[in-house]
């Protein structure tokens, strides 16, 4: 019995020496390992800040595939607007950002693309006060929520492509 109780403490004894040892084995690897990583190389991040070339209505049609991604379209301004600000699922601040609707380019009316939520920060788009209706933009951005089934994109440039021929006072160009 006493031979039975020697071996059970020897072995405990070891086992808990071998414990000791692999964890500081693994603590040393663990501790070993840099403390930030690596730079990725430029190649990678160009790729992940790529955008993709979309149409308005492709990316309305379907903003989970868009989602996270940075998109690039061609659209007509329609109007500076409210929408969907301080919409807490998919939150812009009406203090610090401006939202903008486009028109429909599946009709031949006006009618605005409202499933598509374009958010401006305030101070660029005092920048472009001289928007008008029907002036032709290309807007660089990235869809950033799909909230309500609807495309919600966070602005990143915004061109002037074209101006809308003026109106006169009776409504003719």
């Amino acid at each position: 019995m006493k031979f039975y109780r020697y071996f059970k403490s020897v072995s405990l004894v070891l086992l808990s020496a071998g414990i000791l040892t692999t964890s500081a084995v693994c603590l040393e690897k663990v501790s070993a390992q840099p403390a930030a990583a690596p730079a990725k190389p430029a190649a990678v991040q160009t790729a992940q800040t790529a955008a993709v070339t979309a149409t308005p209505l492709a990316i309305v049609n379907s903003p989970s595939t868009y989602l996270n991604k940075n998109v690039i379209m061609k659209a007509k301004f329609d109007k500076f607007s409210t929408l969907g600000l301080d919409y807490k699922p998919a939150f812009k601040s009406s203090e610090d950002y401006i939202s903008f609707l486009i028109k429909r380019d599946d009709t031949t009316h006006d009618i605005p693309l409202s499933e598509m939520k374009l958010f401006l920060k305030r101070e660029m788009a005092e920048k472009f006060i001289e928007l008008k209706t029907d002036d032709e933009i290309e807007i660089k951005g990235k869809v950033f929520s799909d909230a309500l089934g609807d495309a919600w994109v966070d602005v990143t440039q915004l061109t002037i492509l074209k101006k809308a021929p003026e109106t006169k006072n009776n409504g003719e160009k």
